[in-house]
């Protein structure tokens, strides 16, 4: 059975919030173009606040795990200010940056006006050209200021690496500018594109090393000790305008490592291969539900379902919280390293009153609403995300109920994963 969002139609009284189990929506990366649902969604308008009040909201939908209806909980208000903080970061790749455990202020002040490009481009015509230039003469300068302090905070065995991206940076500032001056409106998101992923790189390469030690009841489980890319290639069925989609992931082990570990093992196993999308509803897209009475990976090894903790990484902790969401943490004002901003944002399935429970089922956010705007989202902190989906994103919307997922494969960081299981016999 596949776990829960809540979602039927809603009157503004604490409404009774039954589980969606279903499968699928939208998918990411190279697309091919071509030449049912347990339960229907309800709107999230109509009773944003009341549905608010009920904690049973989210894990009725992602509580994504549970095969029982979810009843509200008594009424939990996140502070107020938490809910109205902004202005979010809503990029998969900037917020995958501002997650790396670095801190030099050097790289960050190079990195910000690269990515402050794509709201100048909001402006229409050619005139967004004129803030695109002072983004890029920002970016020359702190580079320019920078280099030094940003070399100093590199890994000393990745030193070479960052002076040879850091020049090539340098080159395609120099050939942004004269795209600007060229006044090539439409050459400027692609360039500004491979700008940022020099310089994400150059973050990564700042990264000596796993930053914390994971609890010693935890450390013999899969760990991804850092990151890892993986491709998901999903066949969509009755669309005319799509047939293939791949979706491309970055999964996160610095903020997430058993969560993620967890997943990259799941994915060597082939667990996830040829097995079809089970919720798609328009606010999130589900897998992950075994054929069988299990709700979740029987490892073969033990017989049973192999759970991991809900693991939450907080802006300014130096390690995750596991076990207990923040807010029965009462840490209500706290920001996630991974927060539910992007389209795409992957995370956790699991059951409704159990933090621990999760094991295979993960969904992926589509739609901000009331209940989970950017940057205050009521998800933040109950959910464990590991990872965004950074090419394709905007096909998960056209994923359905009952598409298949034909593979998900590690294209990169396979390395970072310690103690995996799926090498073990059995």
């Amino acid at each position: 059975m596949a776990a829960a969002l809540a979602s039927s139609s809603c009157c503004c009284s604490r409404p009774s919030l039954p589980p969606l189990s279903t499968r699928g929506r939208r998918s990411v990366a190279r697309c091919a173009l071509s030449g049912g649902e347990k339960r229907n969604f309800f709107s999230w308008k109509e009773c944003a606040l009341s549905v608010a009040l009920s904690v049973g909201l989210i894990t009725g939908a992602p509580t994504i795990g549970s095969a029982a209806y979810a009843s509200p909980l008594e009424p939990v208000l996140p502070d107020v200010s938490v809910l109205i903080s902004g202005p979010p970061i809503k990029d998969p790749g900037a917020l995958l940056r501002y997650a790396l455990p670095i801190n030099n202020k050097a790289v960050r002040e190079l990195q910000k006006p690269l990515e402050d490009i794509t709201d100048s481009l909001k402006v229409a015509g050619v005139r967004a050209l004129d803030s695109v230039e002072r983004n890029v003469r920002q970016a020359s300068r702190a580079l320019n200021n920078g280099r030094d302090l940003i070399l100093a905070g590199l890994a000393e065995s990745k030193r070479a690496n960052g002076e040879e991206l850091l020049d090539k940076l340098a080159v395609g500032l120099d050939e942004l500018q004269r795209i600007v001056e060229d006044r090539n409106r439409d050459a400027v998101a692609a360039k500004q594109k491979e700008l940022l992923q020099y310089v994400g790189i150059v973050e990564e390469d700042m990264v000596d090393g796993f930053p914390y030690e994971i609890p010693e009841e935890y450390s013999n489980m899969p760990l991804l000790k850092g990151r890892a890319t993986v491709d998901m290639k999903v066949k969509i069925k009755d669309n005319p305008n799509i047939e293939d989609c791949v979706f491309r992931i970055v999964l996160d082990g610095y903020n997430a490592p058993v969560t993620a570990g967890n997943f990259v093992d799941l994915v060597e196993r082939k667990f996830y291969d040829g097995m079809e999308i089970q919720r798609a509803d328009g606010f999130v897209v589900q897998t992950g539900d075994p054929e069988g009475p299990a709700e979740g990976f029987i490892d073969p090894s033990t017989g049973k379902i192999r759970t991991v903790p809900l693991e939450i990484m907080v802006d300014g902790d130096k390690a995750p919280v596991y076990g207990e969401t923040l807010e029965e943490l009462g840490r209500y004002k706290a920001q996630t390293k991974l927060p539910f901003n992007a389209f795409g944002t992957m995370a956790m399935a699991r059951e409704e009153f159990d933090d621990n429970s999760a094991s295979s089922q993960v969904f992926w956010l589509l739609k901000e609403s009331e209940l989970t705007p950017s940057n205050a989202n009521i998800l933040d902190g109950r959910y464990a995300v590991f990872g965004y989906v950074t090419e394709n994103e905007d096909y998960l919307a056209d994923v359905k109920v009952g598409d298949v997922i034909e593979s998900i494969q590690v294209v990169s960081g396979l390395d970072n994963l310690v103690n995996p299981s799926y090498k073990i016999v059995g």
